[in-house]
């Protein structure tokens, strides 16, 4: 059997920008992705169904489970699904959200009408960007009994300062030396081949990716998630870098999400709460018109995004893919994606750009992130 975790066109609008360039299972929040929390739980093969321009090849197999990606992969909804027979199908609200099916189906999934349904009503969800940030701690404790289970942690070095080491865990081929590491209230992960340099503060909840590297004196603090491949410095709060990002240097980064490909300049800093404590707006591109968020919320950056050193963002503030943010004074709350400063950025100079960070990261372009650049700039109007 494989599981295969479908995108809906709503789902796809609500994770504005990052499901630009991924589909919703790819994004990663805790220490995995959606795909690996599920693959992790269940032993089985996990695929993605989404638009065509971003679909991977689905491996045949005789029985496939499809699962809304949206939903949580906690125990009790993991056992219904797992004990799901063929023409029965677990809904929420009226909407499917899990169901056995003999087809690789199209998307957007339609069920056929034969199907039994079953209401489900305590199941949990994602639904917008921001609540990524807002449970990634509960995510990280989660994800950290998962990938640590039946495994051994690596020495703590003697150099280090240490408290609550039983909640710390060292992959293979990490360094961590002279850093001051507290994970009395909640996991330090530190994945494989990751750096972490001399002078490095950690509060857990924190995850560290494999192969990133934590600039010397950085301090991490609660719900941080460094993805793989990341650099990180200066000071972290309760945010996610998703994958080969770089917060190189000083500056704050708090309740926010920064997708894949990213780069944040020297002093680079954002606002997460309002001088009036009041409640904070985002940008929500399905009801194209900021929305409440709550009373805490930084910045949004979608893919291949970059900013000029000492940029100063706005409280909510939401930028797209493919942005170069340069500016007097404090850049706009969103920034629609293919911004260079205040004009469109021009696709071949936006892929040719991105080329050269993938070469400092050792990686090549491949055509099909060249396809989905194109596609994007084709389509996006403002968003």
């Amino acid at each position: 059997m494989t599981i295969i975790l479908f995108d809906t066109p709503q789902s796809r609008q609500s994770f504005y920008p990052f499901t630009h360039t991924r589909s919703v299972c790819e994004i990663r929040h805790g220490i995995c992705t959606i795909k690996q929390k599920w693959e992790l739980k269940t032993g089985l093969r996990v695929a993605a169904l989404t638009e065509n321009y971003l679909q991977p090849t689905i491996q045949s197999d005789d029985v496939y489970l499809y699962i809304d990606a949206t939903i949580k992969a906690t125990d009790e909804f993991v056992a219904s699904v797992i004990a799901l027979n063929t023409g029965a199908s677990i809904t929420q609200l009226g909407k499917p959200i899990a169901f056995l099916s003999t087809s690789i189906l199209p998307y957007p999934v339609v069920l056929d009408a034969s199907y039994e349904l079953q209401e489900m009503a305590n199941v949990s969800a994602i639904q917008y960007p921001w609540q990524l940030f807002q449970i990634n701690e509960q995510e990280i404790r989660n994800d950290f009994n998962l990938v640590t289970k039946g495994t051994f942690s690596q020495p703590v070095h003697p150099s280090n300062v240490v408290f609550g080491k039983e909640n710390i865990f060292i992959e293979e081929g990490a360094v961590v030396r002279a850093c001051f590491i507290n994970a009395e209230e909640g996991p330090v992960y530190i994945g494989k081949n990751a750096l972490v340099m001399e002078g490095t503060a950690i509060r857990g909840p924190v995850s560290v990716g494999d192969n990133a590297v934590i600039k010397m004196g950085a301090k991490l603090y609660a719900g941080t998630t460094i993805g793989p491949r990341c650099t990180a410095g200066g000071e972290i709060k309760n945010s996610i870098l998703m994958g080969y990002s770089n917060k190189a240097h000083d500056g704050y980064l708090g309740d926010s999400v920064i997708g894949e490909w990213c780069n944040l300049g020297a002093g680079t800093t954002n606002s997460n709460v309002k001088n009036t404590a009041g409640t904070v707006k985002m940008w929500r591109n399905a009801a194209n018109d900021f929305v409440p968020t709550g009373i805490k919320a930084g910045l949004l950056m979608g893919d291949y995004s970059r900013t000029a050193i000492n940029t100063s963002f706005n409280t909510g503030t939401v930028v797209g893919v493919c942005c170069n943010v340069f500016v007097n004074g404090f850049p706009p709350k969103h920034i629609p994606s293919f911004t260079w400063g205040h004009e469109k950025y021009n696709v071949e100079k936006a892929i040719a750009d991105i080329g050269r960070w993938m070469k400092m990261k050792s990686k090549d372009m491949g055509e099909m992130e060249i396809e989905i650049i194109f596609h994007l700039h084709s389509t996006i109007q403002n968003a």
